[in-house]
Parts: structure tokens; sequence; C-alpha cells
């Protein structure tokens, strides 16, 4: 089949000049200028945030909002694109492979996180909590079929729960219309910079009818984007996942097919070679809604969510050189073995609102179960001087002395799933009563389970060929000497929890006159983690290994609000918040026994509770054209909870430290220019550091000291889009977007002696994109990240990750990584509404 291939220039070009003829003319703008004041009234916007249809405009703190509209007009897929339409929000792009099941947002600079983890399997929950309209969960859905997204700035701990220390961010999905028959379709293809292939999406929706009162709404979306990674130095392996070895006259064989030698499989080198685009990202996402009223007052509405993934690697590069002295092109990665991963996430959710006059009760079930595995190269960590931190040099060196062909690869996987209830019951009140009010209850069930297989590829065969060889094997074959059954698992790790959580909460606004009005919220809770552990080193498989219960954590507490607001003017208010948020704690697997105790593990048994009081003053409001908000917050965070490892590197674990502060400044603007011109601005600064040293418990050492920088925050922010409307004919309508967003400097994590510290640079970002709209048609154009800016927000240094080559001459890997923002994107759509 012929290879479709864009050119270019020839898009660049079109899309450059669509945005040109977009931009009012002298002409254009005189008219503009004498257009009557209402033909320029700017669009209120809804939002939901406090369970009541309310403009954003009228609520006492600080929320944004992402429209669906400019959602699909800017051809936004994920979070983090999705988030940099939105100032003061940083977020920490380590592309699909990881951005899938790992929450790395970042809210007023609560953060203690380094930018290293990638897999799933930390302790500790994000900062920032996520909804799929009712559910709690990072699912991390495409962006397909959305109404809009609420980003609420600080805690929302009354309302929204564990997790929402930072603030909550609410997907809000388009519900099924019984009043339309509609569909579309749209074909979204495009090329990324530094790959050999093209990028295809496909979109489709329908909403029907069923009968008077009823309607059913299907989504189906495809995208596979081609990966733009290219690794130069892959081991070559057989179908068992064993580097071929190469025999004396230079061919490639497998250890298994009975053709080499035990001298040749203890003593020869491995055989490479290179493979391109191996990040390539494959999703497919569904939705079914079903909605009805079931009497004049009742309403129903079931959801399904389901989403498939598969990523061929990781978006990341090596910096440096490889054994050869060769240095890595701009789109290389050094590692050896390839990083595949894939998931399956599936929610269901089932709403039902009755109207009881006085109020509305809500019930709202879900159920999720979201899991999946990757492979991790881990290679370079074995084969690197670590002397300055387990105090070990060279494990292989160590441990596994003389295998030519070190390749360790991990398998880590996940499950979560969960049963969740809640009941809401909310006032129905008018403008002339006094009370608002808002209680509820909440229950959720949980069972996370985390595993982590280390593999040291090629060892069982390598070993068998020591014994064989004897006094000429580097390890004398003694390492093997009496073992039975050798295999490849050097390590295995195996995590269950039970998460059980209780609430009751509530919310009252008191409305001292029209213009005067106090809200106090409380939320009590009851918690509950188990954590039983398997853990096992050296050559044991899973099922032989017994699981060891942990201490169990329970918690409870109240979290309280108060908020006070004003309006100065119609059009103008002001407001001061104090509010509460808190994540829950755990319990670590610490093994207190053999060799790999841990000293003083009743120190590191288990993490608590970290939890943050939120300060803050600002001012909102609206004229005919204009929406404004602009506000100062100071939050103080108590023992901010950090994932870390034990000393010797092999079990996850998170510790509390003593305390951490942020605070900072939030501007917003959206101004209508014109009738057909509309400007969207936003400007935030964040200072966050730790405000107490950081001290590992088991040893009392200060690891990071008063004044350290939060890792992944970035102090400045500023975001803007741009969109202008016109007609060309009385056909054709045009429609031109251009966004910006820019992240000053940051820190790859909070402990600057650590290998793992690093800095980045800040960026920016441009996007642009022009769309035809003619009758149910429309076709557009747009590029992502013009200026094709790196972006680095997290990596694994060189210091962590870098090769010894003097030791292991036959490696010729490089696990040294940089995740970088998505390359300049140039694409084209198509779609058709009916």
């Amino acid at each position: 089949m012929k290879k479709v291939t864009f050119n270019r220039s020839t898009i660049a070009t079109a899309v450059s000049t669509a945005i040109l003829l977009s931009v009012p003319s002298a002409a254009y703008a005189e008219e503009a200028q004498a257009s009557a004041t209402e033909d320029k009234k700017i669009e209120r916007i809804q939002v939901t945030a406090t369970h009541r249809s309310v403009s954003q405009e009228e609520l006492p703190f600080n929320i944004s909002s992402v429209q669906g509209e400019e959602i699909e007009g800017l051809a936004i897929v994920d979070n983090a694109e999705l988030l940099r339409n939105v100032a003061g929000i940083t977020v920490v792009d380590r592309g699909q492979r990881n951005g899938g099941t790992t929450n790395s947002m970042i809210i007023r600079g609560l953060n203690v996180e380094s930018g290293t983890p990638d897999d799933v399997g930390e302790s500790t929950v994000p900062t920032v909590s996520t909804y799929v309209d009712s559910t709690p969960i990072f699912a991390n859905f495409l962006l397909k079929d959305i109404e809009r997204v609420e980003i609420l700035r600080g805690p929302q701990g009354t309302l929204y729960g564990s997790g929402s220390l930072g603030g909550t961010v609410r997907y809000i999905m388009n519900k099924p219309d019984a009043d339309l028959t509609e569909g579309s379709f749209k074909l979204d293809l495009s090329q990324t910079d530094g790959s050999d292939g093209q990028n295809l999406g496909f979109d489709a929706m329908y909403n029907m009818p069923v009968g008077e009162t009823s309607a059913l709404r299907f989504v189906m979306s495809h995208v596979d984007q081609d990966g733009i990674i290219d690794a130069p130095n892959l081991y070559q392996l057989d179908d068992n996942g064993i580097p071929l070895v190469k025999d004396d006259a230079g061919n490639c064989k497998s250890v298994s097919d009975g053709s080499l030698t035990s001298q040749q499989v203890t003593f020869n080198g491995a055989c490479y070679e290179s493979k391109d685009d191996i990040d390539s990202v494959e999703m497919t996402y569904f939705k079914v809604a079903f909605a009805t009223e079931l009497t004049d007052d009742i309403n129903l509405l079931i959801t399904h969510h389901i989403q498939s993934d598969e990523v061929g690697g990781r978006r990341a590069v090596t910096n440096g050189a490889d054994y050869y002295g060769n240095e890595y092109g701009e789109y290389e990665n050094g590692l050896t073995a390839l990083e595949p991963s894939e998931r399956d996430v599936s929610l269901t959710s089932l709403e039902i609102e009755a109207d009881l006059g006085f109020a509305t009760l809500t019930s709202s079930s879900s159920v999720y179960d979201h899991d999946g595995s990757g492979w991790r190269d881990n290679t370079s960590l074995w084969v690197t001087d670590r002397t300055g931190g387990a105090g070990f040099t060279n494990w292989f060196d160590i441990l596994y002395t003389g295998n030519p062909r070190p390749l360790a690869h991990v398998e880590a996987g996940f499950e979560d799933e969960a049963i969740i209830q809640e009941f809401r019951l909310v006032s129905n009140t008018d403008e002339s009563d006094s009370i608002d009010w808002i209680v509820g209850a909440y229950y959720m069930d949980q069972e996370r389970t985390t595993t982590n297989f280390s593999h040291l590829r090629g060892l069982e065969e390598y070993g068998f060929a020591c014994i064989d060889v004897g006094a000429s094997c580097a390890s004398d074959g003694s390492w093997w000497a009496g073992v039975d059954a050798i295999n490849d698992m050097d390590f295995s790790y195996i995590r269950k929890e039970t998460f059980e959580d209780m609430a009751l909460y509530g919310e009252l606004t008191y409305k001292f006159s029209k213009q005067f009005r106090v809200t106090a919220g409380v939320r009590w809770f009851d918690n509950e983690l188990t954590n039983e552990t398997s853990t096992f080193f050296a050559f044991l498989q899973p099922e032989d290994i017994p699981f060891v219960e942990y201490p169990t954590q329970s918690e409870d507490d109240i979290l309280m609000k108060l908020n006070i607001s004003y309006d100065i003017s119609d059009q103008t208010m002001l407001y001061a918040t104090y509010s509460e948020g808190f994540r829950r704690g755990g319990s670590n697997a610490i093994p207190d026994s053999g060799p790999f105790a841990e000293y003083r593990p009743e120190t590191v048994s288990l993490y608590e509770k970290d939890t943050v009081e939120n300060y803050e003053i600002g001012i909102k409001g609206y004229t005919d054209n204009i929406t404004y908000s602009a506000d100062i917050f100071m939050v103080d965070w108590d023992q901010p909870q950090l994932n870390t490892s034990t000393a010797w590197w092999a079990f996850f674990m998170a510790q509390n430290g003593e305390s951490a502060e942020s605070s900072g400044v939030e501007l917003e603007m959206n101004a209508q220019l014109s009738s057909s011109l509309n400007l969207n601005i936003g400007y935030a600064f964040v200072e966050s550091e730790l405000s107490d040293d950081l001290i590992a418990p088991q040893y009392e050492n200060v690891i990071a000291e008063s004044g350290a920088r939060l890792p992944g925050v970035a102090e400045h922010t500023f975001s803007m889009s741009l969109k202008h409307m016109t007609n060309l004919t009385d056909e054709v309508e045009m429609v031109s977007r251009i966004s910006g967003y820019y992240q000053s400097d940051s820190v790859n994590s909070v402990v600057e002696s650590s290998s793992i510290y690093d800095e980045f640079d800040g960026f920016t970002i441009f996007n642009a994109s022009v769309t035809f709209v003619m009758d149910n048609w429309a076709t557009s154009l747009y590029m992502k990240n013009i200026s094709n800016e790196e972006g680095v927000t997290a990596s694994y240094p060189d210091s962590y990750l870098s090769t010894d080559t003097g030791v292991f001459e036959n490696y010729y890997g490089n696990n040294q990584r940089d995740y970088i923002a998505r390359p300049r994107t140039i694409g084209a759509t198509l779609s058709y509404q009916f």
C-alpha cells in the first residue's frame, strides 16, 4: 500500500494564510468599533461545582472552565494540552505511557513528588482529585464529547473529600437529549516532527430519542499516533525475550536453540538492532448513556465508559553518547529493551435525581475497574555506580558476576477497582431565600493491587552455562552451586490494599443581605486502609511467596470551610475563604527481617494523612464584555507525604515531612473584544517550598533543608487564547484560534543533593487552528507546538541512570532520559454533523 505523507510546508502555509485571513482588517475594526454594545456581550458560563447550576462569576472562590467547543476546536486529546490553557496549573508531562495512569497535575504548588516516578506503584494518592461527572476517578479518558472541564483551585475537602489538597478537576460529559436526533463524525490526520508516519483519529457520536422522555447517546473515538522516538541500541531478543548471542563467527543465535557452546553463552556478547518510532500510541474509547424521565420529578441517567490503550514506549530522549561515542540524536533514546504498556478502564455510573419540592435528592452510584501492565528497562540501574545512594556499585557485577549481556526488565502491573455511593440533598431556593444548603453522605470501597516482577533475561541460561564452564567462569559457578531450579526472576513484589472511606458533609450559606453572604462547610470522614504484601528476592516464582499483613491505617477527622462574600456592586464581588483539605495515609510494606531488613522499620511502617489550610482573598466580576477574577492565597501544608524507597532501593515507601507552604497570585480575564473576537488570558505566580527540614525517620538525618523548592512547580505561568469568527461568504464561516502557554523553570526533586535532582528551563508552547464551516460540514487545519519546544518537565538524570561501560564493555545502552512535550504536530480534520 502506498504510504501517505504530508507536505509540511504546504500545510504550514495553508494554516498561516488562513490565520492571517481571519485577522480583522482596518475596515472590519472600524465596523466592530461602531457596532452596538449588545453585539459584544460576553457569554456567561454556567458551572455545577457546588451541585447547583450558577454562573462562574457568582461562585465566591477561584474556578476556571474550558468548554468542550474549545477542546474540540484546538484538537486537544490529553490533560497536558488541556491544562496548558489554564494559568496556574502545571503538569509533569511524561506522555501517554504514564499519563494514562499517573495523575501529575499540580495546583497551587502542592507537590513534593519528583519527576522520576513513571510506573504505577506509588503509595500515596495525588494532591489533585479528578471526577468524571460525579465519580472520583483518574481514568484519563480521551477528551471527547465533553460539555466542559471545571478546574477548582485550592482545597475542596468539604465537598470533594480525600486527595483534593490542591484542587479538583471535573470532567462534565454531554448527556443524552430526548428532544434531538443528531449525530456527527470526524476524521483527523496529522504528522508529528520526528515521526516517519502519520497520526489518525476518528470520532463518532449519535444521539437518539427513545419515546418522548428518553434518549440514548453513543460515542466512539479512536486515536492512532505514530511514535517519534528512535532506539539505536536495542538488544535483539528471541521469542522468550532473551538477548541473542554472537557466536565466534559473529552470527546471532538464540541461547535456547542448542547451537551455542557453554563457553559462548558464558563469554560472548549480545546482538543489537535499531528501531524507529517506538513510542506509538493507540487508544480506543466508547461511551453509551441512557437518560429518561421516570416521572415529572424523577430523572435517571446511566452511563458506561470503556477505554483501551496500547503504548509502544516512553516519549523520552537520552542526552550524551552511546558506548561507541556516538552522540544521541534529537529524538533518540538509549534503552536496550522496549517498554510497551497497555491498560483497560471501565466506568459505569447510575444517577437518579428527584425533585422533592423543597430540595433535590441525588443518588450517584458508580463502579469502575482500571488495570494495566507495562515493561520497564532497568538495566542501567543495575550497571550504574550508585555509591552515592544505596552503597552498592554495579549490582550486576557484585551479584551476577561476569554476565556479558545484562538485561533487567521489570514487568509492572496494577489493578484498581471500586464501588462508590453518594447521596446529596440540595435545597431548592431562589434569590429571595436567605438560606441555601447542601448535605450529603459518601461511601467508597476500593481494592488496589500493584505488582513488580524483575526479570534478568538470560540469567537462567547463563547460570547453567557458568556451572558447566566451572573455574573459568567469572564467578567460578559458585553463585549457582546447589541451586536446583534457576529462573530469571530475581525480585517479585505484590501489594494488595483495601481502602474503605465513609463521610458526611454539608455546607450552608446564610444571606445577611442581598449583598452579604457567609458560607460554612464541614466534612466528617472515617477511613481504613489495609495492606498485605509479598516480596522476595532470588528466583522464586510469585505463587511460592507468602503474604505478610502490615499495620492497618485508620483515620477519622473533621474538615472545615468558611467563606465570606460581599457584592460591592451588581457586577463585582469580594470574597475571602478559609478551607481545609486532606489526603489519606497508609502503610508501607517494609521488611523487618532478612538481608534487606530496613533499619528501625517501626519508624516507617505507617505514614499519616497530610492536611492543608488555605487562606484566600479575591475579587471577581463582569461587565457587558469582560469577566475577570483575581486572588491572593497562602497554603500551609502539614506533614506532606513523599513517595520514596528504602535504603536498598527495592521497596516502595512513603514518609511524612514536617511542613511546607505555598503562596501566590492568580489572575484571569475573558474579554469579548468585538462581536467576533474573544480574548482569554491568565497569569499565576506561585512560590512553594519546605517550611521545615525534611528528615528521614529511620536515620533522623536531614535530606532536604527548610526553604527547598518544591518540584514540578513553575513560579510563573501564563496562558492566552484568541478566537476570531468571520463570514467569508454567506455560506462559509471561518473560526480561527491561537493559544499560548508559558511556564518558568522548575526542578525535578525537593532533595537538591539527590542523584535524581535536575533543573529544567522554562518554555513556551503556541498552538493555532482555523476551521471553515459550511452547512453541516466543517474542515480545519491546526498546528500544535509551533516553535517545536522540548518542554522538559521530568527526567531521569545522568547522575541516576548513567552507565559504567568500563565494567560492562559489552553493554551499549544508556537509560538517562528527559521527558519531552509532544513536538510540532500539523494536522487537518474533516467533520460532518446532522
